[in-house]
């Protein structure tokens, strides 16, 4: 075990979960009563996860110098939601509560990654939830996602499947099935939302 990942396994275990435990409940708590969220959870990004970003490069050069400062998704909450029209629903009542720094509507490189589509902020992790001398400890911001349910189950689906080496590399045969899948998946994203929407515009009319 290297030092970096001896420090993160004991900062994630001291503060990064407990910060993201107290996180969800406030955001099961400033969300409460609002229809058609399926969940909300909250996790401390994995030691293996931390240290595999933490080393990766771009043309033989460190993408992070300091790890434990610049990975900004050590803490992460998502949001689940029934249809793509209810996303935007949840922005304005999170804002009441966290300042948002950064904001991004991810779009997948390919047709074929489905569950990258969806909403990503950059939040400031409220100090009051910062356990009492653990400051340099805390990341400063933590990553929000939005995601239907469709998105969700698809990208841990997904993940499931071909990040985990246990199960071995993806045939060329099982990466075009994934690609059905994402198609799939996709429709029946858009479909859902449409027939939503459809049924609220008859009750309003």
């Amino acid at each position: 075990m290297t030092d970096l990942e001896e420090q993160y396994r004991l900062r994630r275990l001291e503060v990064l979960s407990p910060v993201a435990s107290l996180i969800e409940e406030r955001f099961k708590d400033i969300l409460d009563g609002i229809p058609r969220i399926d969940r909300i959870c909250s996790r401390a990004k994995s030691a293996d996860r931390f240290v595999a970003k933490a080393v990766s490069t771009t043309n033989g050069e460190l993408n992070y110098k300091n790890p434990l400062v610049d990975i900004q998704d050590q803490i992460g909450v998502r949001v689940i939601v029934f249809y793509k029209s209810d996303i935007d629903r949840i922005i304005p009542e999170v804002e009441k509560y966290f300042r948002r720094i950064e904001v991004k509507s991810l779009v997948p490189e390919s047709e074929y990654e489905f569950g990258y589509w969806g909403r990503h902020y950059l939040l400031l992790v409220p100090t009051d939830l910062v356990p009492e001398g653990r400051d340099l400890d805390c990341p400063t911001v933590f990553e929000l996602q939005i995601k239907t349910l469709f998105q969700h189950a698809w990208a841990e689906a997904n993940h499931d499947l071909e990040y985990k080496s246990m199960y071995g590399d993806l045939s060329s045969s099982e990466k075009r099935q994934v690609a059905f899948t994402a198609a799939q998946a996709w429709g029946a994203d858009e479909h859902f939302d449409a027939l939503f929407k459809a049924r609220l515009e008859r009750k309003s009319g």
